[in-house]
């Protein structure tokens, strides 16, 4: 962008792109990773009548610490996981991207690693912060390597080392082992282990939730976005130590999260069984659209994700991109030569991205 010369924007800022998909309007929006299924009736309505109560009480500020949804969301993870968690080890805050920049502006004076491709908010939100990043290597097939990523961390002795299972664009998962070894370099050096896992859910592999009590160094990122269903809320978390929640309280703004917000997500987590079994099905569509592609002629990457990162196509990603828009099929380029990203959606738009995929290969 060209920044006028009476703006007195950070010189490290003025090279840098805003973050985000298109908002286009298509028939299948593929690009952003969003669960395809509404929330149902009766969930609707009892997130109405939760936000109808508190916005009788709008002229008061919400609960600043947001104590009931954290214990609420304690005791999902305790199930999902086997773990003994408490309100103290979790944050929330507007998505797991605000999460992200708090860490950051808590933790960030140093330098920040990253095994990339990755989720690109890493670094974006990390150069914004102020803090030094570095682009650690994966495998020539985008696959973390355990080896690598030590290497690295010995290397630049990093105060905050990212890692995402599963990894956005790519799918795959890193093993619960692989993040425990890492952890314990990691700490060596004095620094956190910052594990995102937005896309958990869709994931049969432990969660490194099960890390945080033994290991105090390790914070795991999580998000209501994906597998809840729930993108519009924004609805982010972590599961962390005691003493790194506390870190948060110095950073965070006032009120950070809304009382709707908070009724809203409450809502979703007493409901939380019936939105979760939409993740199953998901599985099973991307599976199915894993074939469909291969029967194409085209290679997806393993996924444990709900979307899939595929090449093969002769024409340039940009290109098919443009001709999958122009059929009324919006899925991401996310940079990488040769390859695109489609989200998993409901069977109807699956449908029509494979027969626009068809038409034009």
């Amino acid at each position: 962008m060209s920044w006028p010369t009476w703006l007195p924007l950070r010189k490290d800022l003025q090279p840098l792109t805003p973050y985000g998909a298109p908002q286009i309007p298509a028939d299948a929006t593929l690009n952003t990773n969003e669960n395809p299924y509404p929330p149902s009736l009766e969930l609707q309505n009892a997130i109405g009548q939760a936000v109808g109560k508190v916005a009788t009480t709008l002229n008061r500020y919400p609960d600043r610490d947001a104590d009931v949804l954290r214990a609420k969301l304690a005791t999902y993870i305790n199930e999902a996981s086997s773990t003994q968690v408490h309100v103290e080890n979790i944050w929330a805050a507007n998505g797991s991207n605000e999460i992200i920049q708090s860490i950051f502006l808590a933790f960030g004076d140093g330098t920040a690693l990253g095994f990339t491709p990755s989720y690109s908010m890493h670094s974006l939100i990390a150069k914004v912060a102020g803090t030094n990043w570095i682009d650690g290597a994966r495998n020539s097939d985008f696959t973390f390597n355990l080896d690598l990523a030590i290497q690295a961390v010995q290397t630049h002795k990093p105060v905050l080392t990212f890692i995402t299972t599963p990894n956005n664009p790519t799918g795959d998962s890193i093993t619960l082992s692989d993040i425990s070894a890492l952890a314990d370099i990691v700490a060596e050096h004095g620094g956190l282990l910052i594990v995102d896992e937005a896309y958990a859910e869709f994931s049969q592999e432990t969660s490194a939730t099960t890390l945080v009590t033994k290991k105090p160094h390790v914070i795991v990122i999580r998000t209501m976005s994906k597998a809840f269903a729930f993108a519009g809320a924004r609805l982010g978390y972590l599961v962390a130590d005691a003493n790194v929640v506390d870190s948060m309280m110095l950073v965070r703004l006032p009120y950070h999260l809304s009382a709707l917000t908070q009724a809203a997500a409450e809502v979703a987590l007493d409901h939380r069984r019936e939105l979760l079994a939409g993740v199953q099905s998901l599985i099973h569509a991307r599976e199915a659209l894993a074939l469909s592609l291969h029967e194409l002629g085209l290679k997806s990457l393993p996924s444990s994700a709900n979307f899939l990162l595929f090449t093969g196509f002769s024409a340039s990603a940009p290109q098919l991109w443009a001709s999958l828009l122009e059929k009324g099929v919006l899925i991401r380029d996310v940079g990488l030569s040769g390859y695109l990203r489609v989200t998993i959606g409901n069977e109807a738009e699956n449908k029509r991205f494979i027969d626009a995929l068809e038409q034009l290969l």
